[in-house]
């Protein structure tokens, strides 16, 4: 009896411990913009929001202090700034409140992949120097300047492409690090891409072939033209056909959408072949999002009892890949499937656009 007695004293000190904790979490998360700083010296635009909400209503073209780079970071001009399928999911808050703030967004500016030019470097920086293209990931982009440290995840533009198009490719960093680093994809394999019209999609279906493998695409009637232009040797209309049906295997599948059973997929598998859970069907937080989300960390359980691996896996967004991506690109293997842009002053509809979950290729925000 006094052990249960103790069990339970014990289950419900925990669980006040947790409820303060996490109130003193909620009620102490806060941001930036209730401080009253006056006018900014040496104001730039810059896109915030500070407080979670729809596009419309929380997102603000603001003038804000323009930043000045220490010792090892560069000044970047941002000239444009492409969306990521999880953007529109910070604004809403949701789940992402346990990283991006409880009760307010810690970070005030959204967008992470840009592209600019160099305006002034740090007096330790030695790799760029003003003037310089370039592009990379930095939290808080959508603003006319931002500080990005040197030595991290900043690269040399690609010249044959645009600054809308090369703030696009940071994006291919979960094709890249999925296929060649998950799915070990070597030459003359056979790879399916479920969701090959979106924005990581796209990049996939160009990564696969560069790296020599068969690749089939699954995307809507509205997108199989586009991705036969990105190179796929097939394209399976999704409204016409069910691949989880077909004779075919395939050595791996590249799944951005999870809206196939752990039974179904490993059907379509050759013996030994793996399924990279890659996404969730799109961007925005959908009622389908929750149940695809579910389903993977399902099959990725399962999978551990079958010859057939269904794996999840992180991105390292990292200086190295970020190389190897902007290589592909000067060669011409890969091209950023760029679709739509939006000026600074539309940022919302770009995020109402994104939220949709439909959109095909990449969408960016042009700052002029």
């Amino acid at each position: 009896m006094k052990i249960k007695r103790f069990l339970k004293w014990s289950s419900l000190a925990i669980l006040l411990i947790l409820f303060a904790w996490f109130e003193f979490a909620y009620w102490t998360s806060t941001n930036d913009c209730d401080q009253k700083t006056g006018a900014p010296t040496h104001p730039m635009k810059a896109i915030r929001y500070c407080e979670y909400g729809p596009p419309d209503e929380v997102l603000k073209l603001e003038q804000v202090e323009k930043p000045v780079p220490n010792d090892n970071q560069i000044l970047v001009r941002v000239r444009a700034v492409s969306l990521r399928f999880y953007d529109g999911g910070m604004l809403e808050g949701g789940v992402g409140r346990l990283i991006f703030g409880l009760r307010k967004p810690k970070n005030t500016t959204p967008g992470s992949d840009f592209s600019g030019t160099v305006e002034a470097v740090g007096r330790n920086v030695t790799e760029f120097k003003p003037g310089d293209e370039v592009f990379g990931v930095r939290a808080g982009a959508l603003a006319e300047y931002i500080c990005v440290t040197a030595s991290r995840a900043v690269v040399s533009k690609p010249a044959n492409v645009n600054f809308e198009q090369a703030a696009s490719i940071p994006t291919a960093l979960v094709a890249l690090q999925g296929l060649r680093d998950t799915a070990h994809l070597k030459a003359g394999q056979k790879v399916l891409i479920n969701g090959a019209s979106g924005g990581v999609g796209t990049f996939a279906v160009q990564i696969a072939k560069s790296l020599g493998a068969e690749v089939t695409g699954v995307c809507s009637t509205h997108n199989v033209d586009l991705v036969k232009s990105l190179g796929a040797d097939h394209v399976i209309d999704y409204t016409e056909a069910d691949y989880t049906k077909s004779d075919q295997r395939y050595d791996v599948i590249y799944d951005l959408v999870n809206n196939r059973s752990f039974v179904e997929r490993r059907r379509v598998l050759k013996p030994g072949g793996i399924c990279i859970l890659a996404g969730v069907g799109g961007s925005g937080m959908r009622k389908e999002t929750f149940f695809n989300l579910a389903g993977s960390l399902t099959a990725a359980l399962r999978s551990k009892f079958s010859k057939e691996k269904f794996v999840m896996f992180g991105v390292d967004i990292n200086k190295k890949d970020l190389g190897v991506l902007r290589d592909l690109t000067e060669s011409g293997k890969i091209a950023p499937a760029l679709t739509k842009t939006y000026p600074l002053t539309e940022t919302a509809a770009a995020y109402n656009y994104l939220e949709t979950g439909h959109a095909s290729g990449k969408i960016a925000i042009t700052i002029e």
